[in-house]
């Protein structure tokens, strides 16, 4: 069977989750480009983004929208009530939180989630075109995998139950090696110890992918839904 190919998660988001008049939190919000999107589909929604990036943050507030508000705050460290929101999401973003801090992260998490209330976490799978074009510079295999093991401890810990489980391509386009250079080896939120030797290597991978409407490649993703215990 062909995987499921999506352009817009957000469109799997809606269909496992109710968005309209939910109060949500998104731990390591980035830019909360899904967030912002969310917000103009379901407009009696809320979202509190939390991100240690200072400088995203900047342009966040630079780029305000109603109802979606931002605090600088890791998922260790969540600076909300306990009980406060309906659900919770980290996209792209668990694999990011230190490896030793991860359990603390879920646990936090569960504490300022309702009742029944939700966390979608969606990972990117270790495999495909592109992630061979990032490992030589940032090799995520071992935190990826402790993400994962991570959700596994928290379902273990009897706080949370599985409630969905997906998986999905999305399409990824660069138009020139030099925007993949920009977002992919120098991200404002982590310093790779880019050299020159290291772009020419990089480069020389990615040139054989470049088209004359750019380098195309899909992104295998993996969600998890876990539903909050009372």
């Amino acid at each position: 069977m062909n995987p499921l190919r999506l352009t817009n998660e957000l469109d799997l988001l809606q269909t496992l989750v109710p968005l309209q008049g939910a109060r949500l939190i998104e731990a390591g919000c980035g830019a909360a480009q899904l967030a912002r999107e969310l917000l103009g589909r379901f407009p009696t929604a809320e979202v509190f983004g939390i991100e240690v990036d200072e400088r995203q943050m900047a342009k966040n507030r630079l780029n305000p929208a109603e109802r979606l508000h931002f605090e600088t705050a890791g998922a260790q460290a969540i600076p909300f009530g306990d009980a406060s929101f309906d659900g919770a999401l980290m996209l792209k973003s668990l694999h990011h939180v230190p490896m030793p801090l991860m359990d603390q992260a879920l646990a936090e998490l569960a504490r300022v989630l309702r009742p029944g209330g939700w966390l979608y976490v969606s990972e990117p799978v270790y495999a495909g075109a592109l992630n061979e074009l990032i490992r030589p510079f940032n090799d995520e295999g071992v935190v990826r995998a402790a993400a994962q093991a991570a959700l596994d401890s928290a379902l273990a810990s009897g706080h949370w139950q599985a409630a969905a489980e997906q998986r999905f391509e999305t399409p990824v386009r660069f138009a020139s090696f030099d925007e993949f250079e920009q977002r992919m080896m120098r991200p404002t939120f982590a310093d790779h110890g880019i050299d020159a030797a290291m772009i020419e290597r990089v480069r020389a991978l990615y040139l054989p992918h470049q088209r004359a409407d750019g380098a195309h490649f899909t992104r295998p993703m993996h969600v998890r839904l876990l539903r909050r215990l009372g």
